[in-house]
Formats: C-alpha cells, sequence, structure tokens
C-alpha cells in the first residue's frame, strides 16, 4: 500500500477472488477453462498454419480470417494461465501495473477483434456487390490505410480508458473477477468513477459500436442487392458465403455486450454468473471460431482434411 503526501494510501497489489461464492470449490472450474484454453490454443494454431502454409488461401479474406485466428489465439493467453493457476492454486496476487497491464491488452485485443470482424463485412460487400472491382478496392495499401487508423482509434481510446482507471486511489485490493476487468477494478475507487464510466461508455461506443453498424449497414446493403436482383441460386451462394461471418460475428457480439452490460446496468445477476459471463465472452469464441471456420468454409475444410490424411501415411 502506498501513502500520498495528503494523508491518503491506495493499494498497489490486489487480489483476484473470482468465483469467490464457490469457495473450496473454485478449483473444480480449473478443468472446463483448461479445455476450452487448450481447445483455443490448438484449433487457432491449426487455422493460422493451414492459411500460412497454403498459397490457394493467401487471399484478403482468409487473411482476415487468419488475423481473427490470432486474435482468438492471444486473448486466453492474456488471462488464462493467471486464471487457472488462480483457480488450482489460489495464487490470486496481482500488481497495480500488471493489472492496467492484463487491462490493456484484454480491452485492446477486443478492439481488434472488433474491428477485424468489420474488415470481413466490407470485403464481402465488396466481393458480392462489386466483383468486378474487388481488386481495385480490396488489396494491400487500402488495408493498411482502412487499419493505421482503425489500430490508432482502438490505442488512443484503449489508452485512455487504462490511464484513467490507474489514476485512483484504491481502498480495497479484492477485486471480484478472474482478470482485470475495467469495472472491476474501478468499483474499488476511493473516489467518484463518473469518469471512468463515461470514458469506458465513449470508448465502446467509438469503437464496438461503430464497427457493429458498419456490418450491419454491409450485410444489410448485400442482402437487399442479392434479394432484389438476383437468382435464387445466387441469393442462397450469398447466403452461404455469409452465414459463417453471422455466426462468428454473433458469438462474439452477444459475449461482448452481455459482459459489457452486466457491470453497468442494475440487475440482480449472482458475483459468480457476472464473473463466468465475462470469462465466456474470451474463451467462447477463441475455442469455437476456428471450429466454425473449419468446418464452413470448404476450402479451409478441404486443406485441414488434406493434412489429416497425409499424417495418416506411415512411410515403410
Amino acid at each position: 500500500m502506498e501513502n500520498y503526501p495528503n494523508g491518503n494510501s491506495s493499494y498497489t497489489e490486489f487480489l483476484l477472488t473470482g468465483f469467490s461464492g464457490l469457495k473450496g470449490q473454485r478449483h473444480f472450474l480449473f478443468i472446463p477453462f483448461f479445455i476450452m484454453f487448450v481447445l483455443a490454443l490448438a484449433a487457432n494454431s491449426v487455422l493460422i498454419f493451414v492459411i500460412i502454409t497454403t498459397r490457394s488461401l493467401h487471399a484478403p479474406m482468409y487473411i482476415l480470417i487468419s488475423a481473427i485466428a490470432c486474435v482468438d489465439l492471444s486473448w486466453p493467453i492474456v488471462i488464462a494461465p493467471k486464471m487457472l493457476f488462480s483457480l488450482l492454486f489460489n495464487w490470486n496476487g496481482i500488481t497495480l501495473l500488471g493489472c492496467l497491464t492484463q487491462m490493456f491488452f484484454v480491452n485492446f485485443i477486443g478492439a481488434l477483434q472488433s474491428s477485424i470482424l468489420m474488415g470481413m463485412a466490407l470485403d464481402r460487400y465488396v466481393a458480392i456487390l462489386y466483383p468486378l472491382h474487388y481488386n481495385d478496392y480490396v488489396n494491400v495499401a487500402t488495408f493498411v490505410k482502412l487499419y493505421a487508423v482503425v489500430i490508432f482509434r482502438n490505442l488512443i481510446l484503449n489508452i485512455a480508458v487504462v490511464t484513467l482507471a490507474g489514476s485512483h486511489t484504491f481502498c480495497s485490493n479484492v477485486i471480484d473477477h478472474c482478470f482485470c476487468e475495467h469495472m472491476a477494478l474501478v468499483k474499488l475507487a476511493c473516489g467518484s468513477t463518473t469518469k471512468n464510466s463515461i470514458v469506458g461508455l465513449v470508448a465502446s461506443s467509438c469503437i464496438t459500436s461503430v464497427d457493429c453498424l458498419c456490418i450491419l449497414i454491409s450485410y444489410g446493403k448485400i442482402f437487399n442487392s442479392v434479394f432484389r436482383t438476383s437468382s435464387v441460386k445466387s441469393c442462397q451462394k450469398a447466403i452461404h458465403t455469409c452465414v459463417t461471418h453471422f455466426i462468428v460475428i454473433g458469438i462474439s457480439y452477444v459475449c461482448a455486450m452481455t459482459a459489457f452490460l452486466t457491470y453497468r446496468t442494475e440487475n440482480t445477476m449472482s458475483s459468480n454468473s457476472r464473473v463466468l459471463i465475462s470469462v465466456m465472452y474470451i474463451l467462447v469464441p477463441g475455442s469455437f471460431n476456428p471450429i466454425v471456420y473449419g468446418i464452413r468454409t470448404k476450402e479451409i475444410r478441404e486443406q485441414i482434411i488434406k493434412i489429416v490424411q497425409c499424417r495418416k501415411i506411415v512411410p515403410v
């Protein structure tokens, strides 16, 4: 605990006590979370490997899928090791600097995921509505410009959120969570946290809401155009092409918004349920997104099958 010149003191060491309501049964959660963590590592690693090593998959859409896989691989790595050790061995301690660092990466990776999903929607928009001009609009230069702006936006907003959170003095050091979630830490502050709530809401609106709006507009225009001007076969093809993205987007945004709202609205949800939703928000997309892409994307599925079949061949 640090002492300040004005006589106030603030904690600099914290305890992550997520699922405290389970008391002695917390360690049983290690098994399902460890399985999801390993599944996320393995599935995303395979997906990235397949896309990198297959020349025919070096197209913008598959590069974006590999980018999503990188995000889904990074997210569990940021929170899962610390969480698993906490559940199994009760190693709950974390410094303020460590907490803020984890918070930054959790928020930044989440923002990056949202931005990549937006890029995928824009890619499908151009591919389906302007196929003859696809290579003119979708190229390295376009993506560099788009994501330079997006990453700069995400960095500035997340730095503001984390810096403001770290500027408080803290009257308690018990974080009722398994990782350093923004509002879970801010709730421990001694003074008013209105600014944190406002800045967090602005950051969420400028990142998630803007990206989600672009996604909805893109797919809205796609289906409006396809249903008005195309044959039944073309409509079915467009729907088949987009449904995989809908599944991934749905999983990601539903988990994200549910986790976001549980800490910002008055509700009767228990602490354990709130923490579980936040953990699932990170582990579920990481575990299931690569499986969705692997099963529903024909080109990726075929390459995975080829690799598996090759591994089965044992030289004599």
